[in-house]
């Protein structure tokens, strides 16, 4: 064997229970009683260790090409290696937008030259041509994605093809990406309902920070989940809701969900562990699309993950410079949306899970098992058993972390002020892609480039 980890307790695939894991050539090779592999090359002592099969964070902003100031795939698959993720699956939204062939070829060129970790490619069929969507199947896209409003004011370019607000165009998208056999992810807010507020409220002078959760009440993203589980329901489509924030827009995907629609869901740790006072407290820096709800809504949403209408905890990772950031000190229509979160992922989910609001178990299952069954990964990621890659990470739940700035490892730690010294239970010690330590306590060990591009697996 190539590696040997020992006396650690493996929780994957609903179970939790104590053995020893070998891995050779970057798979897993035998799981055994503890004691009883055969001898190692390398061997990890896991004595009072979680093992966990890697995380998948399947919504992920990186930002490059175009911004790579902002970070690209390799500060910021570090920073998911830091969070014990093995697998990140890269949203489209690009300079330009990820949505012909070519443009999904140079993100994968740059994939290859710079991330640490695997990481998968959207595609974006919002050109509506055949080639470009069943093109970007061949090449190798997870999934597709689309915006149900238009592009950021100045940021078009980025949302080639992303951008669809008239019903038609997107059953035309449900209807394309069907073909490929692969899921719609979208962001659902009504394009029109939308633009209606924001037009009254600077019409009215208002650039504070209410102004922007005034704007995308729960009824915006309500109304837009309905319009598209309708169309998806015609057409016997799967898709998949990002980020839903709230309970209005949950109740929505429940009733399609009894109703018998492919439809899954997702939310994020910044509905869960955050209400709309953070925001006023935080400011532009929690400023997030769809905003940061009530505590209501985030207690609903907790309800989601615990009756399975919400089968993904995924980050929505998003990378922004200070300055950009502070502009909304004076207006918050000039404040770009998104907030670095792909290192606390797991962290923040164990911490919960060992205070008892949710089953160890469930942890696994939300951001590793389940997103690599939805989108074609299982049983080669999101589990640990033999045949599976050598994805995992080793977790002490013991004593207490606080997150510092030196300690974060994406580009935009200078905005993360949603984490910035917060309190974890446990932390990570290392995290192993395809059998190789990545990162140990504190320290990237991955070179640039050691990671890799991510294919669905081939159907049979």
């Amino acid at each position: 064997m190539d590696l040997n980890i020992t006396g650690g307790r493996i929780v994957s695939d609903g179970h939790s229970y104590s053995a020893d894991i070998a891995i050779r050539t970057g798979t897993i090779a035998l799981i055994g009683a503890p004691g009883t592999l055969p001898a190692a090359a390398e061997t990890i002592d896991a004595s009072g260790l979680l093992v966990l099969p890697g995380a998948i964070d399947i919504h992920f902003h990186c930002r490059t090409p175009g911004y790579d100031e902002r970070g690209d795939f390799y500060t910021e698959t570090q920073a998911a290696a830091a969070g014990g993720v093995t697998t990140i699956f890269e949203m489209p939204i690009s300079k330009p937008g990820c949505a012909t062939p070519a443009t999904f070829a140079n993100r994968r060129r740059l994939i290859e030259e710079q991330a640490i970790v695997n990481v998968a490619l959207y595609g974006a069929p919002g050109t509506l041509l055949r080639n470009d969507v069943l093109g970007m199947a061949e090449a190798g896209a997870i999934a597709y994605k689309i915006f149900m409003h238009r592009a950021p004011l100045g940021r078009e370019d980025e949302f080639i093809g992303i951008c669809l607000t008239e019903d038609e165009e997107i059953y035309q998208a449900l209807a394309l990406v069907k073909e490929t056999g692969r899921r719609l992810v979208v962001h659902c807010e009504s394009d029109s309902m939308l633009e209606a507020r924001i037009g009254r409220l600077r019409a009215a002078g208002r650039r504070d920070l209410a102004a922007h959760p005034e704007s995308r009440p729960p009824v915006v993203e309500a109304v837009a989940v309905a319009r598209l589980l309708t169309m998806a329901e015609d057409l016997n489509a799967p898709v998949h809701v990002a980020h839903v924030s709230c309970a209005h827009a949950l109740a929505v995907v429940r009733r399609f969900q009894r109703d018998g629609v492919d439809v899954t869901a997702e939310t994020c740790p910044h509905y869960l562990f955050f209400d709309e006072q953070d925001y006023y407290r935080i400011g532009p820096y929690a400023k997030i699309n769809p905003p940061i709800r009530s505590a209501t809504d985030q207690q609903a949403l907790w309800q989601g993950l615990a009756d399975g209408t919400l089968s993904v905890v995924t980050t929505d990772h998003a990378t922004y410079l200070v300055e950009e950031k502070e502009r909304g000190r004076n207006d918050i229509w000039r404040v770009p949306s998104g907030a670095p979160g792909v290192q606390t992922l797991l962290p923040l989910m164990l911490t919960a899970a060992l205070e008892g609001r949710i089953a160890l178990q469930d942890v696994v299952r939300l951001i590793s098992g389940t997103p690599a069954r939805m989108f074609g990964l299982f049983p080669r990621k999101g589990t640990i058993r033999p045949g599976a890659d050598g994805d995992l990470c080793l977790y002490d739940p013991r004593g207490t972390t606080i997150l510092r700035h030196e300690q974060m490892w994406s580009k935009a730690r200078d905005i993360d002020k949603l984490y910035l010294d917060r309190a974890f239970r446990g932390h990570v010690v290392a995290t192993l892609l395809a059998g190789r330590v990545i990162f140990r306590e504190g320290a990237v060990l991955a070179p640039r480039g050691s990671g890799g591009f991510l294919a669905p697996l081939p159907t049979t």
